[in-house]
């Protein structure tokens, strides 16, 4: 018995249908609309964000779920991951960093262009993990500046999707002088960055 084939007949307004990025704080009048500059700037990096997986172990396999049709990282303005550093701003490593591929790691930072963020992606990354062995970093916090990290082993899609949006309201709230700042300066010169 074929089943019966029902029609959505119900007409949605547009407006519902379509996610808006939220309007920054500001001024409304008639016909205009009034904000920082800081605001909108947030704005427009806070849902253009290019990611670079830098990927060695299981959190990999868990990015690429975050990646897929279900998760669907795209929906966060993140639709294009990118392998070259100078075109990316967001290093998302994830996986056991060994020693020897720190100062990659590192080189990879160095190549992408400012304003960029970190993302350490589960436990191996953000502490070593299980691997508290002479030959593994334990954690990327110790050759580059993390923003954000992300606990699990390895962690679920929801949690890379978490990240993600902390990493976003950290960019859409960063003021553009802060990477000029004296702290920052200072931050980068503990790194060894000049």
């Amino acid at each position: 018995m074929p089943r019966p084939v029902s029609y959505n007949i119900k007409v949605k307004p547009l407006d519902n249908d379509i996610s808006m990025a939220e309007m920054p704080d500001g001024h409304m009048g008639e016909g205009f609309f009034a904000t920082s500059f800081n605001k909108v700037i947030g704005l427009a990096r806070k849902n253009s964000i290019w990611p670079l997986p830098f990927a060695t172990s299981c959190c990999g396999i868990e990015f690429m779920a975050t990646m897929g049709s279900h998760y669907d990282l795209g929906r966060f303005g993140a639709e294009r991951v990118g392998f070259s550093p100078r075109q990316c701003d967001l290093l998302m490593v994830m996986g056991t960093i060994a020693k020897k591929m720190g100062p990659i790691v590192k080189q990879v930072y160095l190549q992408m262009a400012e304003p960029r963020w970190v993302i350490a992606v589960g436990a191996c990354a953000s502490s070593g993990g299980i691997f508290d062995t002479y030959s593994v970093l334990q954690g990327i916090d110790q050759i580059v500046p993390v923003d954000v990290y992300v606990p699990g082993c390895a962690p679920r899609p929801e949690a890379i999707l978490d990240g993600f949006m902390r990493i976003q309201d950290l960019v859409g709230k960063e003021n553009l002088r802060r990477r000029n700042s004296e702290r920052y300066k200072q931050l980068l010169e503990s790194y060894g960055i000049q």
